[in-house]
């Protein structure tokens, strides 16, 4: 039997003073927590506190398909599941922390709790940067975010300016690369919680690091994704993907899909003071809308950041020269692409192997230099 309370829906969304907002979710407040979600394939939904009691509270009912209300006397910390009309419970698709893992209960986190030292720092800018792709899980023996703290003196040391991080987004399992994120507003588990990772970044700056962020907007991971639980819509069957069902920009009720990948863009600048994102596969992105939402994407996290510059950079295997064009001459403004061709051919003159990727490709010096000396090997040609 369900154990459900009444609480107050009067209090008005989101009314920190601080002028960042993530729209969905939950905010601590002076009164409790306040918790918004998109579920418009429900006709009622609840959020239940798990606190030894399963206390469930019903959320009010808004316009759209949104769902809102305020739980008095929560504080941080408290763990939470929306049940939906199937009376089955879920994680919040906009959690800021998955203590479990992606099948548990979502944390209801206080970024506003976090005392950086940083204050000053003025963000980076691409020129002369030595970026150092990292990843967490395996960058130390105990992978976290916490230890790999330790390590940055050196990599400052040896030259290192600019730390890339592979995704951190919550996945399943304890061993990831992190491609199959499914919250993307959670800093996983395996590497510490939110305040580790916002204290890593805070000690990069304090050494002079930048850091970026490597994030997956094209896809969902296949296990612990439950989206579909609280709206089709974020996904769409007009396009696929390598490794997925693609992400719906440009269908039926897209702005809202939208939105979640926008907000977190900004959401990562904003509440964990990155320097800038590295975009994954760019080329299955897709948008037959303008303006397109990678140019969307770039200017609102540049407008986000300011007065702080960011760098945003992208990976796309066909090399289109629209990721790096000007938003103002119809590409996405973003500020540089992973030379995959540079990449593919060291790939195969140190290994040998010319498969998938690397097919193309002989390793042989002259794609060094023409790669070297053109910014791409390929030119047009097949």
């Amino acid at each position: 039997m369900r154990n459900t309370q009444t609480i107050d829906s009067s209090t008005p969304a989101f009314s920190h003073t601080s002028s960042w907002r993530l729209d969905v979710g939950t905010e601590v407040q002076a009164e409790g927590v306040f918790f918004r979600v998109w579920a418009p394939k429900s006709q009622h939904v609840e959020v239940v506190i798990e606190d030894g009691h399963a206390r469930a509270f019903p959320l009010a009912a808004e316009t759209g398909g949104y769902f809102s209300s305020l739980v008095p006397r929560l504080k941080a910390g408290a763990l939470y599941w929306y049940r939906l009309d199937d009376d089955k419970q879920y994680p919040d698709p906009c959690s800021r922390f998955q203590p479990r893992g992606p099948h548990g209960p979502s944390m209801v986190v206080d970024p506003f709790a976090f005392t950086w030292s940083d204050v000053g720092w003025p963000g980076v800018q691409l020129p002369g940067q030595v970026i150092y792709e990292m990843h967490i899980g395996t960058f130390t023996p105990a992978g976290t975010f916490d230890a790999a703290i330790k390590e940055l003196p050196e990599l400052r040391r040896i030259g290192i300016t600019l730390l890339e991080v592979l995704p951190v987004a919550e996945f399943p399992g304890r061993w990831n690369w992190g491609y199959d994120g499914v919250n993307w507003y959670a800093p996983t588990h395996n590497y510490g919680d939110a305040d580790a990772f916002r204290r890593f970044v805070d000690a990069a700056h304090r050494l002079g690091l930048g850091v970026i962020l490597d994030v997956v907007y094209n896809h969902f991971g296949p296990t612990g994704n439950y989206l579909r639980a609280f709206s089709d819509d974020y996904f769409t069957d007009r396009y696929t993907t390598d490794w997925g069902d693609a992400i719906n920009y440009d269908g039926q009720n897209a702005q809202v899909a939208r939105e979640f990948c926008l907000r977190n863009a900004c959401y990562w600048i904003t509440e964990f003071h990155l320097d800038g994102l590295r975009l994954d596969a760019t080329q299955n992105i897709y948008d037959q809308g303008s303006p397109h939402i990678l140019a969307e994407l770039s200017q609102r996290v540049r407008a986000t950041a300011h007065p702080r510059t960011v760098v945003l950079l992208a990976e796309n295997e066909p090399q289109d020269l629209v990721c790096v064009t000007p938003t103002e001459r119809g590409g996405y403004g973003l500020d540089a692409m992973w030379n995959d061709d540079f990449h593919h051919t060291a790939h195969v003159a140190l290994t040998g192997r010319r498969e998938a990727y690397d097919a193309d490709y002989s390793g042989h010096p002259q794609e060094f230099v023409s790669a070297g000396k053109r910014g791409f090997l390929y030119q047009g040609q097949r």
